[in-house]
């Protein structure tokens, strides 16, 4: 299982992003948790000053802004 953490205030875009990968884990039949973490010390450790941040498995793959739907397929298959 993966652990995908959506790091960011609880913005729409951090919304979106949640509601993205949890939707694309879905359909690829792929067994994900996703966390929302709006910590802020929590946030800047993982080095995101643009949110929303999406880490996968302990490792940054994405900051600023909703990924695109692509990404998100790629991460979650991968």
């Amino acid at each position: 299982m993966k652990i995908i953490k959506v790091l960011g205030s609880g913005c729409k875009n951090c919304e979106t992003t949640a509601e993205l990968i949890a939707r694309k884990a879905a359909d690829a039949g792929t067994d994900v948790t996703v966390e929302k973490v709006t910590d802020m010390g929590t946030i800047m450790a993982y080095g995101v000053m643009s949110t929303p941040g999406v880490v996968i498995d302990e490792k940054l793959v994405h900051m600023g802004g909703v990924p695109k739907p692509e990404q998100v397929d790629a991460w979650v298959k991968a």
